[in-house]
């Protein structure tokens, strides 16, 4: 069975193990979901991940973080904006900030996957991906 939308398939993964507090999730592989994985890293939403290749098939595994024990989560809530039905688009002067700043909004360019910070600073604009806080 294909999947419709396979990055909305990775951030529930996410957001269903992080509720259920496992130290590792795998997800089907693929360059858009390393670079939306990138992004969490750097944003310091999980620990890492690594690319793990069985034959054919390639899986992301990620590491997720918690703070000083599990029940404190480090992601508090992850939404995918746009979808294959509606797909949402922001100009330069219009990207979305999350949680007044609080959050992080990932923005497909044409410079690549990127936070919403850093297409300010390039002065860009895009498709919404995702919200994560």
């Amino acid at each position: 069975m294909t999947m419709s939308d396979p990055i909305a398939d990775m951030l529930t993964r996410i957001r269903n193990g992080n509720t259920a507090k496992h130290d590792f999730v795998d997800i089907p592989a693929s360059k858009m979901k390393q670079a939306v994985a990138d992004i969490l890293v750097g944003e310091g939403y999980i620990k890492g991940y690594k690319l793990i290749e069985d034959g054919l098939i390639k899986t992301i595994r990620v590491e997720m973080k918690y703070g000083k024990t599990k029940s404190e989560k480090v992601i508090s809530g992850i939404k995918k904006i746009s979808k294959p039905g509606l797909r949402v688009y922001a100009g330069r002067d219009e990207l979305p900030k999350v949680l007044g700043g609080l959050g992080t909004a990932i923005i497909s360019t044409n410079k690549g996957i990127i936070t919403d910070k850093e297409a300010r600073k390039q002065n860009v604009g895009g498709e919404v991906i995702a919200f994560i806080w």
